[in-house]
């Protein structure tokens, strides 16, 4: 008991400093070199690890109340308490944390920091800025055409293979830690085994089959892992192209459960995240849970290190979970916490299996996944399907911009003007357009330039046609009142040889949407990571880790590599050596 009393004299020292001085000015200390950037952290909210070899020789029960009472002399109010870890998260202002910084049972604080979705409406955007391609030998992404409910994802990783030889995950659970799932959803068949909301500070968000994704990843992400077969929304739901039974998730045999981790803007805390992966775990019937196997799917990440997000991933994966993580989209480095030890880190390939250009890359990458332009369920209604005609012409492959405008407008079609008709300058404006519908070419300014500048002009909708073969999707800075949407190349430039002429642009609700990221590749490996441990349930995670990895599709370099790990995660290798 002498930890006990050290570390509980310790604490009544400085809680008696404490208020003899809490009128002090707190000392400024200099920033360190290191230190994250403003926006990565959440104000006043801290993590605070305590020295674990000290406490070593305490309870559990000791722990708790030692570590609690340390956090309350500081003055500070602890939020949540990881005492397996020997860890908190807790509020504090300057002098709180500077008292408890002078705990000597204290080993570190560091912030609560900001980790967000890795996933995204599949579309460009004029003025990205992303890692280019032939600077990392890479070749251009390829676009998704659907075929029946099998998507390309699944085609690459055989699951119609796997499906006819019964292996679809039963009796392993995968647990999402993400923005929500639309319950509802008839992917989903109301067969969702667990459900608990981690972000406080929104209200109304614990009821699966009630309003809980306003982000859309997380329906879409699940959707990947578990849709059912033959279980889709029918025909007003679909994109183009889709089977009227939607898509087929990897693993549609596992128990699926969500842990809503991230908020209604796909953005969530480093504490909550470690209380839901921690509720996963929990799950596992060696932690009281009925579940036997538990992969822990998370398609989010930041740019920050946490020294306490370390120490809970090594305490999950030691419980017997497998943590697999999205690398990010960055086009940089591997990002946390799927660059941490006892943590999967998941790439994004395309259907040409080369890399995606946003695809993060460093010794933290294991395997790769499909994560462009992958096709999967979101909120029923809440996602957009588009179409457009002109001269008489229905076209195809058409996409609506990502904060587009729902509805259809019907009228003539008019050329917005400027060099090459790409509509460019900020303040540029086309009387002709008003109550029409602009006809504007891809170039060298935004999407969202040359939209503001119709809409200010008075069009009723806008159709971009693109500067290339395939098709266009777009990113928007700003929401639109009027539908927005892009088309090919050839039927614009088809369509200003008919001007003038009618038509129509219409963006409705969709069950469906195609989204890129590592966020996308992520739920495939989970999902394949689960088939395999069902088919082989007496690996350890480390086995089944080492079969995966030994078993994926080598790509790139020979051997592992910074691009893609291992390779293409390849379940039914693993399970038949085929």
């Amino acid at each position: 008991m002498k930890h006990t009393r050290s570390i509980l004299a310790a604490t009544l020292a400085l809680s008696l400093a404490a208020c003899s001085q809490q009128t002090a000015t707190p000392v400024a200390t200099a920033p360190e070199s290191s230190a994250p950037a403003a926006a990565d952290t959440i104000p006043g909210a801290y993590l605070v690890g305590f020295e674990q070899g000290n406490l070593s020789s305490q309870s559990v029960t000791e722990q708790a109340a030692v570590q609690a009472q340390a956090i309350a002399a500081a003055g500070g109010i602890m939020t949540s308490q990881w005492v397996d870890i020997s860890a908190a998260a807790v509020k504090l202002d300057a002098a709180a944390l500077a008292r408890l910084k002078a705990n000597p049972s204290v080993e570190y604080v560091e912030p609560d920091y900001v980790r967000h979705a890795m996933g995204f409406k599949s579309g460009v955007k004029d003025s990205a800025a992303k890692a280019s391609l032939s600077s990392q030998n890479l070749s251009a992404q390829a676009l998704y055409a659907p075929s029946g409910e099998f998507t390309w994802g699944d085609n690459a990783l055989r699951v119609q293979n796997l499906r006819a030889s019964g292996y679809t995950g039963t009796g392993v659970a995968v647990c999402v830690g993400d923005t929500g799932i639309d319950g509802n959803h008839p992917e989903f068949a109301r067969k969702l085994k667990g459900f608990k909301n981690f972000v406080t500070t929104e209200a109304n968000r614990n009821d699966p089959y009630a309003l809980n994704d306003l982000s859309h990843h997380g329906t879409h992400v699940s959707g990947t892992i578990f849709a059912q077969l033959g279980a889709g929304t029918g025909a007003a739901g679909l994109q183009d192209g889709m089977d009227a039974g939607g898509v087929v998730g990897v693993a549609t045999g596992v128990n699926l459960y969500m842990a809503r981790v991230l908020g209604d803007t796909g953005s969530g805390s480093s504490s909550g995240i470690i209380n839901g992966v921690n509720w996963c775990a929990a799950q596992l019937k060696s932690q009281g849970g009925t579940e036997n196997k538990v992969v822990i799917s998370l398609s989010l990440g930041g740019g920050s290190k946490s020294r306490t997000e370390q120490r809970a991933y090594t305490s999950v994966w030691k419980k017997g979970a497998m943590t697999i993580a999205a690398t990010g989209n960055d086009g940089a480095a591997v990002s946390y916490p799927a660059a941490y030890t006892e943590v999967v880190g998941i790439g994004a390939v395309d259907s040409n299996l080369a890399k995606a250009d946003f695809s993060n890359f460093g010794t933290q990458v294991d395997l790769v996944g499909p994560g462009v332009d992958v096709i999967s369920s979101v909120p029923l209604g809440q996602g957009t399907r588009a179409s457009a005609s002109g001269g008489g012409v229905t076209f195809t492959q058409v996409q609506a911009a990502d904060l587009t405008g729902k509805g259809s407008f019907t009228g003539t079609i008019v050329a917005a003007g400027g060099t090459n008709n790409e509509f460019c300058g900020t303040t540029t404006r086309n009387s002709a357009l008003a109550g029409n519908i602009a006809l504007i070419a891809r170039g060298t300014c935004s999407f969202e330039e040359k939209t503001a500048n119709a809409v200010a002009s008075g069009a009723k909708a806008v159709m971009i046609y693109n500067n290339a073969a395939g098709a266009l999707g777009m990113t928007l800075t700003n929401s639109y009142a009027v539908p927005v949407v892009g088309i090919q190349q050839a039927d614009g430039q088809a369509l200003m040889g008919k001007l003038p002429t009618t038509g129509t642009a219409a963006v409705t609700g969709a069950d469906y949407e195609s989204y890129n990221g590592t966020s996308m590749a992520t739920p495939h490996v989970s999902a394949a990571a689960a088939v395999v441990w069902a088919a082989k349930p007496t690996l350890t995670n480390t086995q089944l880790l080492s079969l995966l990895t030994s078993t994926a599709k080598d790509l790139g370099t020979a051997g592992k590599d910074n691009n893609f790990g291992y390779g293409l995660v390849d379940p039914l290798k693993a399970i038949t050596g085929q």
